[in-house]
């Protein structure tokens, strides 16, 4: 079996651990309604997207 020779030392773990960080995620305006939604999706509360209407809206 594969046994570790040595400790890890706390410099190399967390050095192994640098991209493990959360991440904020990114908003924008949505170009039709201006409301905030994610880049790329669809915007929850108008449905559109791409300066299109995916989904109808309901009232």
């Amino acid at each position: 079996m594969a046994v570790p020779k040595r400790k890890t030392s706390p410099s190399k773990r967390n050095m192994r651990r640098s991209h493990h960080a959360l991440v904020a995620e990114s908003f924008q305006e949505c170009p039709n309604c201006g409301e905030l939604k994610q880049p790329h999706i669809l915007c929850g509360h108008c449905g559109h997207y791409n300066g299109r209407e995916i989904l109808p809206v309901s009232a």
